[in-house]
């Protein structure tokens, strides 16, 4: 597709090509915070650091995130989303290499945290999807582009274990730095120009209005709450998953327990259709039918000791619920102030990265003192949390969503 036409679509809506494109960018963007993961036990090989210590590498990665959702991200209201787009994929290249090339523990976690920093662009693609899409389309374009984010989080894990196995740790990123370059040349071609900044405020002053726009509208922090508990119970799950399939009687390989993230991207993938009942009104009601699946597959996902092919359902069934809370979530979101999605989105996630943070302390904590069942029954926990979140505000939530979704506006 030639730029003219995307060009052409400004107000015209996303064009199927155009939102599978931003889907494939943003996923491609999100798995460079996840690949370390399965590589941490070589990262600490190659470079002599200590196990307790090689933790670093995420948890720099994961502080460069939430540093550029609270200073990054708020630009795209701001600046020319095309062009923030492209500097960042190229930075985004530029870190990956020199992760990939580092040859003290320095350059390895400063590269790392730059990595992080920069991988907020795929919040800027979501907002900037909402943004070209068709209002009564918003909710299908943001699920489709939500959903590349999600096979992205859960696919990088079994990418990063097939790479390293075939030419090791430096070639999953120097090979990531290459797809990288390539997308932002892509997007560079696509992406309309010249449209106009949606917001005049400074830079300070857009800072300053995301806890305000939070505190202000209910809605906005009620689902931002409703990602703090999905996304702990996310964590609690991921985290802990890899502690008893990797002992006995199970004794997994990194690669086959990496297998369990592509049976969640057919969870994460179906979850799309979330944002086409979104569009339809049917927000409120896909969250509360989502948050009983939630809560219902810790049942089954309980049963791992003794049923593998329970675990697979209730692995689905998590990934399916998470995934449709969360881009319904982002769908009325995005409906309320057009003029600050960018920011919007950034406050949002910061909620998410909590709930992540959270659970991924909870999940190791609860198997280290109650095993698999305490895991379940925390995660567990969160989910119930936020079914009832949803059910006590769901009669105060549903007359502003009413009146601002998008097809009321149209």
């Amino acid at each position: 597709m030639g730029r003219n036409e995307t060009a052409g679509k400004p107000h015209g809506g996303l064009s199927r090509t155009t939102t599978l494109i931003f889907a494939v960018a943003a996923g491609l963007s999100v798995a460079n915070i996840y690949y370390a993961q399965p590589l941490l036990d070589a990262m600490a090989d190659d470079f002599g650091i200590p196990p307790a210590a090689i933790g670093l590498v995420v948890t720099l990665t994961q502080v460069g995130y939430a540093l550029g959702l609270i200073f990054i991200v708020p630009l795209g209201d701001l600046l020319d989303r095309r062009r923030l787009i492209v500097v960042q994929g190229i930075l985004s290249a530029a870190a990956l290499v020199a992760v990939a090339t580092a040859r003290t523990e320095g350059m390895l976690f400063a590269g790392m945290a730059v990595v992080g920093l920069v991988a907020v662009v795929v919040q800027v693609l979501v907002a900037f999807a909402a943004t070209l899409a068709l209002p009564s389309k918003r909710g299908k374009a943001v699920g489709t582009v939500t959903s590349g984010v999600v096979i992205g989080i859960l696919a990088a894990r079994f990418v990063a274990g097939i790479l390293a196995d075939l030419g090791g740790w430096r070639a999953v990123y120097l090979t990531s730095a290459a797809l990288t370059f390539a997308m932002a040349g892509i997007l560079f071609r696509i992406l309309p120009k010249h449209l106009p900044p949606e917001s005049s405020d400074s830079y300070f002053v857009t800072l300053r209005s995301i806890p305000r726009l939070f505190l202000r509208e209910p809605i906005l922090l009620v689902r931002g709450i409703l990602a703090l508990f999905i996304f702990a119970a996310f964590s609690t799950f991921w985290t802990a998953l890899v502690l008893p399939l990797s002992a006995p009687p199970f004794s997994l390989s990194h690669g086959q327990i990496g297998l369990f993230g592509l049976v969640g991207v057919a969870g994460a993938a179906a979850a799309g259709s979330a944002g086409r009942l979104a569009d339809r009104g049917l927000g409120q009601w896909t969250t509360g039918l989502s948050l009983v699946l939630l809560t219902a597959s810790w049942g089954l996902i309980a049963l791992l000791p003794v049923s593998i092919p329970a675990l697979v359902i209730g692995v689905v069934l998590l990934d399916l619920a998470v995934q449709a809370v969360h881009v319904t979530n982002q769908s009325i979101i995005f409906a309320l102030h057009p003029e600050a999605r960018s920011r919007l989105v950034g406050g949002y996630m910061v909620f998410y990265s909590v709930g992540s943070a959270i659970g991924a302390i909870a999940s190791t904590t609860a198997n280290a003192y109650a095993g698999w069942i305490g895991v379940s029954i925390v995660g567990a926990a969160f989910s119930a949390a936020a079914l009832l979140v949803w059910a006590s505000t769901r009669r105060t939530a549903s007359p502003l969503h009413a009146r601002m979704s998008p097809v009321a506006s149209t």
